[in-house]
This record gives C-alpha cells, structure tokens and sequence, in this order.
C-alpha cells in the first residue's frame, strides 16, 4: 500500500489551478505541482496543513491508499 495525492481532483473540481492554489496555501508552485501530479516522494505535515487549511478540506480528502503497483 502507498499513500496516493488526490489533490487534482480536488482542484479540478472547485476550478482551482495548480498557481492559484500555491497562492491561496502559501506553498511554492513546485510543492503544489508535484502533489498535484502524485510525483512528491513524502509529504511534509506543515505543506498537507496549508492545503487542507486553504481547500478547507481534511488530510484524508487529499491523500488516498491505494495498491503499490510495484507489489
């Protein structure tokens, strides 16, 4: 199992962008595009706090558990 970034679901359901979300939260673009992309490698707890305080949504709506493919 591995932990998977939902946030461009997220994001593409309120019509948020990746620029205007890293503004809203406070992050660097490069921070948001990677969750956005499900390519960050971990996830920092004051960048997921940022998110979820700005989307006004919970850790769990960004971060799903999924099947590592690689098992």
């Amino acid at each position: 199992m591995r932990a998977k970034s939902i946030l461009k679901d997220i994001l593409d359901e309120k019509g948020i962008s990746i620029r205007k979300c890293a503004e809203i939260s406070g992050l660097k673009f490069e921070t948001v595009r990677k969750m956005y992309n499900d390519e960050a490698k971990q996830y920092q707890r004051d960048s997921l706090g940022a998110l979820c305080k700005a989307l006004n949504v919970g850790i769990s709506d960004i971060l799903v558990l999924v099947e590592d493919e690689k098992e």
